[in-house]
C-alpha cells in the first residue's frame, strides 16, 4: 500500500511539473507573438562612460519610423518575425529579422572582422530558454543570444548578452571599435514593447578586448493605426516568396561546417544592394521558388570567404 501511495505521489508531481512547463512555454510563445504588429518606433542611443578620460562621447542618436513586424512562421518551438520599415505612403524597406528558437543548441557567435564562429551549447544550457537570432536586411547574420523569458508581477521580459558587429547606425561611420557587446532586454509594455540595451563598444584584437565606451539604448515600439501599412502589406505579398527562398539559401550556408566569414563588398557592391535588386527582378519576372533560390545563391556565394 505504501509503495502504491508513493507511486501515485510521483505521478502527481510529474504531471504537475509537466503542466507548469507547458504553461511556461505557452506564456513564452504568447510574449514573443505579441512582438508582431504595426508600430511607430523611436530609436534613442547615448554613450554614457569611457575609461579613457581623453575620449569624447559621440553625439546622441535619435530617430523614428514606422514598422510592421510580420509573424512569418509559427511552430511550437520557433517563431520568425520579419520587420518592414515604412517610409511615407508608398515606400517600404525590408528591415531586420528575428528568429526565436526554443532550446536551440547551435549558435553563431560573432568574433570580429565579419566572422562568426559556430558554438554548440549543451542540453542543460538551453533547457527552458529561447535563442533570439537577429539578421541583417539581407538575411545575413548580426548576432544570436540566449535567455530566459520571465513572467512575474505582470511583467514579461527576456534578457541576454552577446557580441555583435557594429550597429547599422555606426557601421559605415566609425572604425574606432569593432565589436558591440550587447546587453539586451526585451519586455512588453501596455501599448507595445521595449528593446532596452546596455552596450559596450569593444576594441578586439587577437589577444584581448579593450573597452572604448559604454552606451545606453532604447527602441520603443508603440502600436499604431494599421491603415498606414496598407501599401506595405501589398508590397510584402509580392516580395514574400523571393525572401523565403533567400532564407532557405542562408539556412544551407549556416548548416555548413566551419566558421562563417563574409566580405564587406564584392565587385564594388554591398550584399544587400544585390539581393534587393534581385527581389525587384523576381517580382517583375514572376520567378519560381527554384529560380529565386538559384539566383540568390549565386549572389551570396560572391560574399562568402572560405573558412575552416
Amino acid at each position: 500500500m505504501k509503495k502504491v501511495l508513493i507511486l501515485v505521489l510521483l505521478l502527481v508531481v510529474s504531471s504537475t511539473t509537466l503542466t507548469r512547463a507547458q504553461t511556461k512555454l505557452e506564456q513564452d510563445r504568447a510574449a514573443i507573438l505579441a512582438l508582431g504588429g504595426f508600430y511607430k518606433v523611436t530609436f534613442d542611443y547615448a554613450e554614457t562612460f569611457s575609461p579613457d578620460t581623453a575620449y569624447r562621447n559621440h553625439p546622441q542618436y535619435h530617430s523614428y519610423g514606422y514598422e510592421w513586424a510580420v509573424v512569418e512562421q509559427e511552430t511550437p518551438k520557433k517563431i520568425v518575425i520579419q520587420h518592414l520599415l515604412v517610409v511615407g505612403d508608398s515606400a517600404v524597406i525590408k528591415h531586420w529579422r528575428e528568429d526565436w528558437v526554443y532550446e536551440e543548441q547551435n549558435i553563431l557567435s560573432f568574433d570580429k572582422s565579419n566572422t562568426w564562429k559556430k558554438t554548440k551549447l549543451s542540453a542543460a544550457e538551453v533547457k527552458g530558454r529561447w535563442v533570439q537570432k537577429v539578421f541583417q536586411v539581407d538575411d545575413s547574420p548580426r548576432y544570436e543570444s540566449i535567455g530566459t523569458w520571465v513572467h512575474v508581477d505582470g511583467r514579461h521580459q527576456w534578457q541576454s548578452e552577446c557580441d555583435s558587429r557594429l550597429p547599422r547606425r555606426e557601421f559605415t561611420k566609425r572604425s574606432d571599435y569593432n565589436v558591440l557587446r550587447r546587453g539586451n532586454r526585451v519586455y512588453l509594455t501596455s501599448n507595445g514593447w521595449m528593446y532596452e540595451q546596455d552596450n559596450q563598444k569593444i576594441i578586439r584584437t587577437d589577444t584581448n578586448d579593450k573597452l572604448l565606451a559604454r552606451e545606453k539604448g532604447y527602441e520603443e515600439f508603440t502600436r499604431t493605426d494599421q491603415a498606414k501599412f496598407a501599401y506595405a502589406q501589398g508590397w510584402w505579398k509580392k516580395q514574400q516568396a523571393y525572401w523565403t527562398a533567400v532564407r532557405q539559401v542562408w539556412d544551407e550556408v549556416y548548416a555548413a561546417p566551419g566558421a562563417l566569414q563574409l566580405k564587406s563588398k564584392a565587385e564594388g557592391k554591398l550584399l544587400y544592394e544585390r539581393l534587393f535588386e534581385l527581389a525587384d527582378e523576381s517580382v517583375k519576372g514572376n520567378w519560381s521558388a527554384h529560380q529565386s533560390k538559384t539566383e540568390a545563391l549565386k549572389v551570396i556565394n560572391l560574399y562568402l570567404e572560405k573558412t575552416v
